[in-house]
């Protein structure tokens, strides 16, 4: 049996905040009939859907990027300042590379568009509620483009914190976009020693995803993307 099913654990509390009364109101509805998965409310906007995180502080918020009042960045940064456990998706129609770029900065630990089917956002919805990252494949594909920008050659080394050669292995496993299921495999490690590494990569960087950890490594010239 998986252990993300029902009986192993308790359901994963979500809370959805998209502007789109038909999309929300459908995700709702289709989150519903999702083993594992509980939606213990939903919200029109950001200011809102802050609100509603800090009253009921769900384990995972989806979250859309463009909306009224206050934008789902701006919501990302607030609901991450009122409930730090929450883990946040970033629900769009948005492919640019700035928005998914500024949804890692902002903590946000999913990134998936719009036309993703209902089992994908299920899925990835019980990844993040893992403490995992997950970004849709088309996206993750322009990230590691702009990972190789950020480690060209020409760029001069900033000194940083010093990760060990272990960290830097799991980290650019993380880039390449493995879990950590795969990265135990691929390192001849246990899960448990991927998630241990994982968190003291993320205190050393003060970062809050993974991503975060991956956009702030390549950038200080700690890890190199090829």
């Amino acid at each position: 049996m998986s252990s993300t099913s029902g009986a192993d654990r308790e359901p994963v509390r979500v809370l959805v905040v998209d502007d789109q009364e038909l999309f929300r109101r459908g995700l709702v509805a289709l989150l519903a009939s999702e083993p594992g998965i509980e939606v213990i409310g939903e919200a029109t906007n950001g200011i809102e859907g802050t609100e509603r995180a800090a009253a009921s502080a769900p384990d995972v918020v989806l979250l859309d990027v463009r909306m009224p009042k206050q934008t789902g960045l701006e919501a990302c940064v607030a609901i991450k300042e009122a409930v730090p456990s929450a883990n946040i998706i970033m629900l769009t129609v948005s492919d640019e590379e700035a928005d998914l770029y500024d949804a890692v900065k902002a903590g946000a630990m999913g990134y998936l568009l719009k036309d993703s089917s209902i089992d994908q956002v299920a899925q990835a919805i019980r990844v993040v509620a893992d403490g995992q990252s997950l970004i849709s494949p088309s996206m993750a594909v322009k990230l590691m483009e702009e990972f190789k920008q950020m480690s060209r050659p020409d760029r001069s080394p900033v000194p940083g914190p010093k990760l060990t050669d272990r960290e830097l292995e799991v980290l650019g496993l993380v880039a390449k976009g493995l879990n950590n299921r795969e990265i135990a495999k691929r390192l001849f490690i246990s899960e448990n020693t991927v998630k241990n590494h994982v968190r003291n990569i993320l205190e050393k960087l003060q970062a809050h995803s993974r991503m975060e950890a991956v956009m702030y490594a390549v950038r200080q010239k700690l890890l190199n993307v090829d």
